[in-house]
């Protein structure tokens, strides 16, 4: 109760924070109930009406095949969540397993992992994402692996810098001494202490993950039509702007640009809360 109590004062102090969190948590109901939020049929097209401005029948208006934008926009918002959560948590996953083990075992294993990361680092991100994609074949699926492959050096560094302070402190020889095995006391003793930037790190990975897979779509590389997709429909929308039908391409970008900028306030104050030195 006490924490609870903190975590909410901290969260009225810092306003940004808890818009971000009210964004989220409206983002996470609109992927979870999209099927049933949605005015109309998203892939229902009517082209008798196709390319009509916003209205009260519809909000967001229509795109050139007569579909209902503010439909595909909700709907759109579970297929980009849903990957850039699939893709968080296996970068996470994985990088934290290499460099917790890479941190406390030391030896060729941290060199080979750490020269794995260097690789991996070496090229531009969203080229190679562009490149496994490419290779791999244009689906949800192979979406995932691309930006997990190239989020999760983060989690590899952050995990083995923690666990190189740590592994030489006080309780972990406590630990040692008391009998626990080196695996014990890597997974018990050692990854709970690096959880909280962790969590930060995953935070802010959501929204760089989310743009991510909007960039492959733009590029045409990702997610195919007639899915509702983020950036499909920026993609899509953008030939239309120079005759006057902005609000094809206006309405996902808006809502990818404001997901986005939620996740960043909202690693930033989650940095905030979990770490004491920082809060003001």
């Amino acid at each position: 109760m006490k924490q609870f109590e903190e975590w909410r004062y901290l969260l009225l102090q810092n306003p940004l924070t808890l818009i971000a969190l009210i964004v989220f948590i409206g983002v996470v109901i609109c992927a979870l109930f999209a099927p049933w939020l949605v005015p109309y049929d998203p892939f229902a097209s009517d082209t008798v009406n196709a390319l009509q401005p916003p209205s009260a029948n519809n909000w967001f208006g229509t795109d050139q095949l007569g579909r209902d934008i503010f439909s595909r926009v909700i709907m759109g918002a579970r297929m980009d969540l849903g990957i850039a959560v699939g893709a968080v948590a296996l970068a996470a996953a994985i990088g934290t397993f290499l460099g917790a083990c890479a941190g406390f075992y030391g030896g060729h294993f941290d060199q080979a992992v750490g020269r794995g990361v260097d690789i991996i680092m070496a090229f531009p991100l969203f080229v190679l994402a562009m490149a496994i994609v490419a290779g791999l074949g244009n689906n949800v699926i192979n979406v995932v692996y691309a930006s997990a492959i190239i989020n999760m050096p983060f989690y590899v560094r952050v995990v083995r810098s923690e666990i190189l302070i740590l592994k030489n402190a006080g309780f972990v020889e406590a630990a040692r001494l008391c009998g626990n095995s080196n695996k014990r006391i890597l997974w018990f003793q050692l990854l709970p202490n690096v959880s909280a930037p962790l969590v930060v790190q995953m935070s802010l990975n959501m929204g760089w993950s989310m743009l991510n897979a909007a960039s492959l779509s733009f590029v045409g590389l990702g997610i195919r039509p007639p899915t509702p997709e983020w950036g499909i429909m920026v993609a899509e929308g953008a030939h239309y702007i120079i005759s006057g039908q902005w609000w094809v391409a206006l309405f996902p970008g808006l809502a990818l640009t404001l997901v986005v900028l939620c996740f960043n306030l909202l690693g930033d104050g989650l940095r905030d809360i979990i770490d004491p030195r920082r809060r003001t």
